[in-house]
């Protein structure tokens, strides 16, 4: 007996066919084609992909081939992408995002929960951060693969601008960024923290920086540049400068009598857990704060940025009364979100 199946009447398929084989290893050129565009260098491209420079270079090199185009103006530091490396990039920026909404829907289609999530993380408050955010995606999500990345505002705007990240908890909420939502955590001032050994008078920075030189966040970050605009409008120019990109370095230093600083309650916790001898005073003229939120892309991830947020307001606020104590809970301003 055949395996013929009778009874049902059956029509012709038109066979579709491809003038290329689109691979994987294609798709991954492309990825490195889009990072090194944003990035504008092929050594943090290749970073933000997990790759090494040669890797990279080779992606490009093998797009190059594929296309027998010139991608980059090879000429010019950095790198330009010449009139067919914008071409292809804004191909390559429409695909990769086509197929993230594909993955997307297809998570989304029969299955309650959010089997993958891919989450950026201010470096200032991951590791208050992590063990409770993973714990409320596991288990109120389901989600079973969860990739967290710690770093600065700059590095989350590029995962979520290039779709490596589904959701980020920063200090900057992107508003140039279209199909985003984003979820209020809190704000907070900044205060003046100096080594428990000064007992000076904190009432003008002049005064502290004539016996301190000031270790502040480098312009690199966004609390770097928050914290160079306030002096500026303030007058007040430092004479000794120490820059950092880590508050835990900047709290280091400090408790070593190497310098005072400006820092907000969340990102002293890490210093405090440290018990790190830290002297915290309200800043002499008041005005300068951050924001943290919640981003991701909107409607992809239904109520769990939300939830987020609500999670992140709660544990930070707890740990600030803990371990900064009332002045970093005076310098709050938790709002709904």
């Amino acid at each position: 007996r055949s395996g013929r199946v009778t009874g049902v009447q059956t029509c012709a398929l038109p066979i579709l066919t491809y003038p290329r084989q689109f691979s994987p290893g294609m798709v991954r050129s492309l990825e490195v084609l889009v990072a090194v565009a944003e990035t504008g260098q092929m050594r943090s491209g290749a970073k933000l992909l997990g790759l090494s420079q040669p890797a990279a270079s080779h992606h490009i090199a093998a797009l190059e081939r594929e296309y027998g185009v010139t991608l980059l103006d090879r000429t010019t530091r950095p790198a330009r992408l010449t009139l067919a490396g914008a071409r292809l990039h804004a191909q390559a920026v429409r695909i990769l995002n086509a197929m993230v909404d594909m993955e997307t829907e297809m998570r989304r289609t029969g299955q309650p929960s959010i089997s993958m999530l891919r989450v950026g993380v201010q470096a200032s408050v991951a590791t208050t951060l992590t063990a409770p955010l993973v714990s409320l995606v596991q288990e109120r999500y389901g989600v079973e693969d969860m990739t967290l990345h710690a770093g600065q505002s700059g590095d989350h705007e590029r995962l979520l601008r290039t779709k490596q990240a589904d959701l980020a908890i920063t200090s900057d909420p992107f508003l140039d960024l279209d199909g985003l939502e984003r979820h209020s955590v809190l704000r907070e001032s900044f205060l003046l923290v100096l080594p428990a050994s000064d007992t000076g008078p904190v009432d003008s920075l002049d005064g502290v920086q004539a016996r301190l030189p000031l270790v502040r966040f480098a312009n690199s970050t966004y609390a770097g540049r928050l914290i160079t605009q306030h002096l500026r409008r303030l007058r007040f120019e430092p004479g000794r400068v120490i820059q950092a990109d880590r508050s835990s370095m900047i709290t280091s230093c400090v408790a070593q009598g190497m310098g005072f600083s400006l820092l907000t309650p969340t990102l002293l916790i890490d210093g405090m857990v440290e018990n790190m001898a830290l002297r915290i005073c309200p800043l002499p003229v008041a005005g300068l704060s951050r924001a943290l939120t919640v981003v991701a892309r909107k409607g992809e991830l239904l109520d769990l940025p939300a939830a987020v947020a609500a999670e992140a307001k709660t544990v930070l606020s707890d740990q600030v009364a803990r371990f900064v104590g009332d002045i970093g809970t005076q310098a709050l301003r938790v709002d709904a979100t």
